[in-house]
């Protein structure tokens, strides 16, 4: 209990400095009743707060998340389609815990399948996915696995497709924020599953045990999981005025408490932060001058959008630099890194990226390349290049 104070009043003084240099007062993030939580803009990954976000823990259900994203992907690559009828093993069958009561020596048609696992968490879909997509569930555990460490999840380990409590099967609460961003992003039909509110199979109606859906609009996910060794645990995800927040909670004591941590969290995150659209890709941020070039200038931006998440307020405070290469020399190619942006807040730099051509631009003819040589002799010994760009 003290080490978890003593954490919270570090994390406290941190908030308290950074917010005082970019002239906004952050206060510390509230504090849980959970064994392990996080919360992180979902758009750009920025971690606002966390308590054990580290720490390896049985994850339950929130296993599923994972299975599902396998299956997204897969349906993405082509690989299997949501038309496709899933046979059902005595294995899935046999499942214990939340199921979507599927029959043994069936066939559930995939769209199905994959909303039993996400709205009804159901094992026996889980296993079934598993089975059809690997060939049984062990092997798909070590695809779950390969993904992970794909994704950069550093403290997972799967051994089913389900959460079923073992030993070696665990995550973190960071982890799985990995997770849900690169799902939310990368896959934004199939989230849309995660926001139903019910679902029907076989006649058996089952809510989705996600409460937080049907008390803010603005909550569409993700997924919940309980077991005992687990405790309670919810994944909730909400958008606000081009803002994702996506919080993970662990370890809750009840299902109220677990929807309650995460809204505090959630409640924190829109009142105190913000998400910026700086730049967009492929936009021209500056023209440079070239040399020995088929034309004088050459246009540089940016590969990928940026967005930034900073505190509340404190967009105003922003300042840009760029720096770029002082002789840029044809033949130059599209993407070729010429410099760089730096922003600042405060004087805390919060993001730096490479410029790049944003065209290719071809060698000029050896009379031009002579002048420029002539004439790049003396810009460097005068200086006061006529040409040079802004």
């Amino acid at each position: 209990m003290f080490v978890r104070f003593f954490a919270l009043v570090l994390m406290q003084l941190w908030l308290f400095f950074v917010g005082a240099a970019s002239g906004s007062i952050i206060p510390a993030p509230p504090q849980l009743s959970a064994e392990a939580y996080i919360l992180i803009d979902g758009r750009t990954g920025k971690v606002l707060a966390n308590y054990n976000s580290s720490q390896r823990l049985p994850p339950a259900s929130l296993t599923k998340i994972m299975t599902g994203y396998i299956g997204a992907l897969q349906i993405q690559n082509n690989l299997i389609s949501l038309s496709d009828y899933v046979p059902v093993s005595v294995k899935a069958w046999r499942m214990k815990g939340s199921l979507m009561f599927i029959q043994e020596g069936t066939k559930v048609k995939l769209e199905d399948l994959m909303r039993g696992i996400i709205i009804q968490s159901g094992n026996d879909a889980s296993v079934a996915l598993a089975e059809y997509i690997a060939g049984g569930e062990d092997v798909f555990a070590d695809l779950m696995n390969k993904h992970a460490i794909r994704l950069g999840m550093l403290n997972t380990n799967f051994v089913n497709a389900t959460g079923w409590p073992h030993e070696d099967h665990y995550t973190s609460a960071q982890d799985l924020a990995i997770l849900t961003k690169e799902l939310i992003g990368n896959f934004p039909e199939h989230y849309k599953m995660y926001s139903e509110k019910s679902f029907t199979y076989n006649g058996i109606s089952q809510r989705n045990r996600n409460t937080l859906l049907f008390r803010d609009k603005t909550v569409d996910g993700v997924k919940t999981g309980h077991t005992e060794a687990a405790g309670y645990c919810l994944i909730s995800s909400s958008a606000r005025d081009g803002m994702r927040l996506i919080t993970v909670v662990m370890g809750a004591t009840s299902k109220a408490i677990r929807a309650e941590e995460s809204q505090k969290l959630l409640a924190y995150g829109f009142r105190y932060y913000d998400t910026v659209d700086l730049y967009r890709s492929n936009e021209s941020l500056r023209k440079a001058r070239i040399w020995n070039g088929m034309h004088n200038t050459i246009n540089l931006g940016l590969t990928e959008d940026i967005v930034v998440t900073v505190p509340d307020g404190s967009v105003g405070d922003l300042v840009a630099n760029l720096e770029i290469d002082s002789e840029i020399k044809a033949p130059l190619r599209e993407g070729q890194e010429l410099g760089s942006l730096s922003v600042f807040l405060g004087e805390e730099e919060i993001l730096a990226v490479p410029l790049v051509a944003l065209n290719s631009v071809e060698e000029a003819g050896i009379f031009r390349r002579f002048w420029d040589t002539i004439h790049l002799f003396f810009v460097r010994l005068f200086g006061g290049d006529p040409l040079r760009a802004e």
